[in-house]
Parts: C-alpha cells; sequence; structure tokens
C-alpha cells in the first residue's frame, strides 16, 4: 500500500488568481479601448443659457439676443464688453437716449422710438431699441455701420454670432469622408451636438490638447479632434468704411504759437495791439456757461475778427464753464442740454468765421469726469463736419480734485486735436509759500507726465506758458511767523519795478530763472521773472519733446520783445 502526497492547495489557489487577474487586465484594457477608440454616438441639444443667445470668440455671453422681424438687438453691456472702451456708446435712463460716438459721428436714438438722427440729420431704423427687465438692447444695424461690427443670426439655431472689426479667424474643413462631430467636451466619450459633413468650413477658435474649439456654419460651438481638421485661411472680418480723418489746421513746417486774449466787460482795441511776431492764432475768452439750461453767453466782436483776419491769424474762441462746478455738473449730464450747447458753438462759429473752439473747464467734480469725456466726444466731431479745430486747456497733473482729478487726459487726448497744458500756477495766489509760477523743472515733470501716463502724442501737446509772473510779499508779525501773499503782474510791470529799484537779476539755477528781491516797507518783496531767458528755456522744451507748440496766457501780460524771442526760438534749427 502506497501513502499519497497531499495536493497542494497553494498551487490551485495562484493559478486561481493569475486568471482572475488575466480577466481583470482583459477588461480593463477592453474599457480602455472603448473608452480611448469608440466615439459616443449619442446626439444631444445644443446647451445655452438663453432662446438666442450670443456667441463671440466661442463663448457665450451673459445675455442673450432679442429677435424682432428677423432683426437682431442686442444688450448694451454686451455690447460695451466685446467693442472695448474704445468704442464709446452712452445710455442715459432719464431721457431713454442712446448714444453712439466715433471720430467722425455722432448718432442718437431713444427707447421705443424709429426716430434717430446722426450728426444732426435724420437717421432710418427698422428695429427700435428697448429697455426689458432692466437691461437696454440696441439695434445691430448702427454697430456694423459704425463699427464694423459682424453680427450673423442662424434662424435654425437661434445663434447669434459676433465678429469684431478687424479681428482674424482661422478657418478650417472637416476632411473625413463622413464627416466629424462637434461635441460637447474635448473627448470622443462626449456626446454630440452637430455632425459636420465633408468639405464643410469651419471657424476655429481655440486649441485644447489634440482638439479644436470650432464653430459651425450652423453658430453651433464645440469641440473636434484635430485628425479631423484641415486648417485653411485666414480671414479678417472687414472695417467698416470711413471717412477720411480730419486734419487739424496748422502752419507747415511751423509749430502753432496761440495766445490767448482775456475779455472781460470792453470790447478789446485792437488799434493798440502791436505786431506779433511769429503768433498765428488767437483765443479771446468769448463764450461761457450762463445757466443750468446749457445757455451759452457770448462776447464775440465782429471787429475783433476782422482785425484777426486781416493780421492772418486763426481765431479758436475760448467756451468755459464760468468755473461754477454746481451749474457745470446740470450742464453736462443730460444729453439734450449738451446737444444745445454744441448747436450754440455751432452757430456762434459760422456767425463770426471761427476757424475752431478751445474749451476751458475749470473747478469741475471730480464726480463728473465721464460726463465731461462724453460732452467732448460728442461735440469734436460736429465741430470737424464743419471745419472747426478742437483744443482743449488742462492743468498739470496733481491731487486737485476740482482742478486736476476730473480730467481723463488719456480719454480727452484721444479725441481732440490739441491739448493745451496751462503749465502754471505751480505756486498759485494764496500759495503759503513763495516761488515760481512755473519753474523749469517742474513744467518739464507736467508734459512728461502727460506723455508717458497718459498717452497723448506729442503732436497734440501744447505747452502753455505765463505771462505773467507775482510779486511774493513775505512779512514777519509780531509773533515771529511769515505772512505770504501775493499780486500777479505783467512782464511790463516788472520791467519798471527792475529799473526803478535799480535791481540785478539773479539767475536761479533750481527755479531755471531770473529771480530778484527788495524790500518795501518792511516787508520782503520777492520775484521770480518771465523774461527773455525763461521764455527761451520754454520754447526748448518744446523743440526737445516736439510738441505741437506754444500757447501763452494772456496777450496783455507781453512786453512787446517776447512775441520776437519765442518765435526765433521756435523757429531755430537744429
Amino acid at each position: 500500500m502506497y501513502n499519497r502526497a497531499p495536493r497542494r492547495k497553494g498551487n490551485r489557489g495562484a493559478r486561481g488568481l493569475f486568471f482572475l487577474f488575466i480577466v481583470a487586465a482583459l477588461t480593463v484594457f477592453a474599457w480602455y479601448g472603448y473608452m480611448r477608440f469608440i466615439p459616443n454616438g449619442d446626439r444631444v441639444s445644443p446647451s445655452f443659457n438663453d432662446e438666442y443667445p450670443i456667441l463671440a470668440q466661442g463663448k457665450e455671453a451673459e445675455q442673450g439676443a432679442i429677435i424682432e422681424n428677423n432683426g437682431v438687438k442686442l444688450p448694451l453691456a454686451v455690447v460695451q464688453q466685446v467693442l472695448g472702451e474704445d468704442k464709446p456708446i452712452r445710455y442715459e435712463s432719464d431721457s431713454g437716449s442712446i448714444i453712439f460716438t466715433t471720430a467722425n459721428k455722432v448718432l442718437h436714438l431713444k427707447t421705443d422710438s424709429l426716430t434717430a438722427t446722426i450728426n444732426q440729420k435724420p437717421y432710418d431704423l427698422t428695429i427700435a431699441a428697448e429697455s426689458a427687465e432692466g437691461t437696454i438692447y440696441i439695434p445691430a444695424d448702427p454697430l456694423t455701420e459704425l463699427y464694423g461690427l459682424q453680427v450673423e443670426y442662424v434662424q435654425e439655431t437661434g445663434v447669434v454670432t459676433l465678429l469684431t472689426a478687424g479681428d482674424t479667424i482661422q478657418m478650417g474643413e472637416v476632411t473625413t469622408e463622413n464627416g466629424a462631430a462637434i461635441r460637447t467636451e474635448a473627448t470622443i466619450r462626449s456626446p454630440f451636438v452637430e455632425k459636420v459633413p465633408q468639405a464643410q468650413p469651419i471657424r476655429i477658435w481655440e486649441d485644447h490638447d489634440g482638439w479644436l474649439l470650432v464653430q459651425s456654419t450652423s453658430g453651433l460651438v464645440g469641440f473636434m479632434n484635430k485628425e479631423d481638421i484641415r486648417l485653411t485661411t485666414i480671414e479678417q472680418v472687414p472695417k467698416p468704411a470711413v471717412e477720411p480723418p480730419f486734419i487739424a489746421w496748422k502752419v507747415l513746417g511751423n509749430k502753432i504759437n496761440m495766445t490767448w486774449e482775456a475779455v472781460y466787460e470792453r470790447k478789446i482795441d485792437t488799434t493798440k495791439i502791436a505786431p506779433m511776431q511769429g503768433v498765428n492764432v488767437v483765443s479771446p475768452t468769448w463764450f461761457e456757461v450762463a445757466d443750468d439750461k446749457g445757455t451759452i453767453k457770448g462776447k464775440a466782436d465782429p471787429a475783433y475778427v476782422k482785425w484777426a483776419h486781416q493780421q492772418g491769424l486763426q481765431i479758436w474762441a475760448l467756451f468755459s464753464n464760468a468755473f461754477e462746478p454746481e451749474r457745470t455738473t446740470k450742464v453736462l449730464a443730460n444729453v439734450d442740454t449738451r446737444f444745445s450747447m454744441i448747436q450754440q458753438l455751432l452757430g456762434f462759429a459760422e456767425v463770426y468765421n471761427l476757424q475752431g473752439i478751445n474749451i476751458d473747464f475749470e473747478n469741475v467734480h471730480t464726480a463728473d469726469k465721464e460726463n465731461f469725456v462724453q460732452f467732448i466726444r460728442e461735440l469734436t466731431p460736429l465741430l470737424h463736419e464743419q471745419g472747426l479745430v478742437v483744443s482743449i486747456d488742462v492743468t498739470p497733473k496733481s491731487n486737485s480734485e476740482m482742478w486736476s482729478l476730473f480730467l481723463d487726459r488719456a480719454a480727452l487726448g484721444s479725441v481732440v486735436d490739441y491739448m493745451m497744458v496751462m503749465a502754471y500756477d505751480e505756486h498759485w495766489g494764496s500759495s503759503p509759500k513763495s516761488g515760481s509760477v512755473a519753474s523749469l523743472p517742474w513744467t518739464e515733470r507736467s508734459i512728461v507726465r502727460i506723455l508717458e501716463e497718459d498717452g497723448v502724442p506729442a503732436s497734440k501737446l501744447v505747452l502753455s506758458v505765463p505771462l505773467y509772473t507775482r510779486i511774493w510779499t513775505e512779512k514777519k508779525g509780531d509773533d515771529g511767523n511769515v505772512s505770504v501773499s501775493s499780486k500777479a503782474v505783467g512782464m511790463e510791470r516788472i520791467k519798471g519795478i527792475i529799473a526803478e529799484k535799480k535791481l540785478t537779476p539773479v539767475f536761479d539755477e533750481a527755479a531755471g530763472q531770473n529771480y530778484v528781491e527788495y524790500t518795501e516797507d518792511g516787508a520782503l518783496q520777492r520775484i521770480w521773472l518771465e523774461d527773455d531767458i525763461s521764455m527761451r528755456a520754454r520754447i526748448e522744451l518744446i523743440r526737445k519733446y516736439d510738441l505741437a507748440g506754444v500757447a501763452s496766457w494772456q496777450r496783455a501780460f507781453q512786453t512787446p520783445s517776447i512775441w520776437r524771442t519765442m518765435d526765433d526760438a521756435l523757429q531755430m534749427k537744429p
């Protein structure tokens, strides 16, 4: 009898585990192959947030469109986002007004109205703008005409596609014989929303690691495998037809040399104005806002107009806000008031044969910043249409709310023809400290900051210089404290003081100009001079930065020789 060896249960168990491992591996491999190579055959309806979704750059906007008689109305917020800040569109809820502005056009329409105007002429609308549930919708046609925004509406899918003028789009076409699917996600296991036939063109918006975000001719968007696409052409969205740009007047080969003519109650006696060598523009302070309705008070003088034109001078009449902040807030806030002021200025320009308007708004609330820019945007195209040069006066940049912070120099500089930088007063009339009206380093910094920080082109920038200075009085009181006061005087007055008191000017290196002082009635009198030396230094800054020219405040403060000094410095060859 033989003894049998016991069975080795461990071998049988190992074989079982190995078998299970093989089965699991095959299952995983099969599942991987299924997931990797077998596409999902389920078709789903596209998922949009609105009945008429708006797509831009392959992405759905937060709000949808309104379709009326196959015409498209777009939410204002979406339009502003797509076009960007350089294509300004303004809505004013009080009047329901919508204002579109370009370099040459101002289009004005209202909600629920087919009546509109463009540059004061009737403009035909087929569908009206409207307000619905707190959203402003505007018709698409003006957007195409003014800004070149292409608006495509596909009735079958309800999709509205926005294409921005000047954008380039990569095109492609399907290469696979049976077509290619547009899927909801960048994987073959996601369902598809559309199958695009072979050779049909598609837009390509983005690359996603082996997949492309595409849009078909139906407007639907999704992901398509790169292997199913052949790149074809690059198309550019056409830009709108534009009129030739307005060319602002400038003496060929020369700089602008403007002087302001301060006009108070009396008319200027032109027979007493001596020749002004080199001056080619005068800006009389003729017009200002007179009330809350935007009525403009004028002091224009036909005799002065005749004299200026006989001298070969252009007239860029000054229009101010009378430095009244509350009145300014009211007249800028409403499109009808702004438009009324523009119409009055156009009328004055025609009646008095003006060549330009110089805007001088000062002492303005910072809250009115956008309204002021809007006024200039509406004003400039209409003045240009009448052949008028538009210039604007700005202060050097500072932290003063009412005199500096309300000025959006970058936005204003992109609209107007010329920007006059009023490089005065560094030390103002009530300054607690004596000093120059405009030291040379301070003047240069004022120019550079606007050039660099605000991007205003040098070809638009005009350096405004003072033809006056201040006599500073410093008097020590019984308590030992020094009180400071000043008065502004013209160049001739200072020359007289220097001669009368036999003073010898000393050059102040820090200020870049001559300086004198003397004692009178027990008080120290200090004067930083505006003279030939200071003026040549200022003109040198114009040449250094290749600015558009010089403007001087104001003519009556001058000494006759200063015009030749300025002209010679401007004409000096490098």
